[in-house]
C-alpha cells in the first residue's frame, strides 16, 4: 500500500452519526426541559450517554470495522465494571435499610 493511501468512507456515514448525536443531544437536554425527577430522569440521561458514546466508538475509532477481539478488548472491561458497580450499589442500599432498621427498633 503506497504512503497515503487508506480505506476511505463515505462522507454520508459521518454525517449521519453527527445527525444522531445531535438528535441524542436534543433528547438528553429534552429530558431536563420536560422536568422528569428521580430514576426516570437518570436512566435517560444515562441511556442517551451511552448511545452517543457507543457511536462514537463505533464509527470515530473505527471499532464496526475492526475484529471481534478488538472490540471486546476494548468494550468488555467498562461492561464488567459497570456491572460491578450495579452490585456495589445494591448492596449499598442493603447495608443503607439494615443499618436504618436497626437505628428506628
Amino acid at each position: 500500500m503506497a504512503k497515503g493511501e487508506g480505506q476511505q468512507h463515505p462522507l454520508s456515514t459521518y454525517l449521519w452519526v453527527w445527525f444522531m448525536l445531535f438528535v441524542l443531544s436534543v433528547l438528553s437536554y429534552l429530558v431536563d426541559v420536560t422536568g422528569f425527577e428521580g430514576y426516570l430522569k437518570w436512566f435517560l440521561i444515562t441511556l442517551f450517554m451511552l448511545l452517543k458514546a457507543g457511536l462514537i466508538m463505533a464509527v470515530f475509532m473505527h471499532l464496526v470495522w475492526e475484529r471481534l477481539a478488538l472490540i471486546c478488548a476494548v468494550l468488555v472491561p467498562p461492561g464488567v465494571l459497570l456491572f460491578l458497580m450495579l452490585l456495589m450499589a445494591i448492596e449499598g442500599q442493603h447495608v443503607l435499610s439494615n443499618r436504618l432498621a436497626g437505628f428506628l427498633q
